[in-house]
């Protein structure tokens, strides 16, 4: 079977059932695959969510091997963010319009990219992961 190359964000949620339902709500992600502990069901082994076609993957944040071995921290712990998750849509002010209603915090509201083509917006999830919505596709401006 061959491989389809691809970066995809791995994420940590303290209660990663309501990232989910945060996820798809406010952002538009839909459930492609939810494992969850067949004894607690709030515990989330993995997670598969699309947008667009695009995946990131989530799990429960818990203590155990894979914590420590990479000293995974969440942004509330770690007391801010190493990184940022850029999701390239068509209307960033439509998106926003929807994240915003669903909740999400807007650390930016719609502005237009200075310098280069687009527009874009940056919201922080429950838990404090930041996501940047645009309508700048790196891949198309070569």
């Amino acid at each position: 079977m061959p491989v389809r190359p691809a970066l995809i964000p791995c994420l940590r949620y303290a209660d990663a059932p309501a990232a989910i339902a945060f996820l798809c709500s406010a952002f538009g992600f839909e459930r492609q695959a939810v494992h969850a502990d067949l004894d607690d069901r709030q515990v989330i082994h993995h997670a598969q969510l699309l947008l667009d076609g695009n995946m990131i993957m989530l799990g429960s944040d818990r203590p155990g091997e894979t914590r420590d071995r990479y000293g995974w921290k969440r942004p509330a712990e770690a007391g801010g963010i190493t990184m940022c998750v850029y999701v390239v849509i068509d209307d960033p002010d439509a998106h926003h319009d929807r994240a915003a209603a669903a909740g999400a915090e807007i650390l930016r509201p719609p502005y237009a990219n200075q310098g280069y083509p687009g527009r874009g917006y940056d919201a922080r999830d429950p838990e404090g992961n930041v996501w940047a919505f645009g309508s700048y596709d790196p891949f198309a401006s070569g």
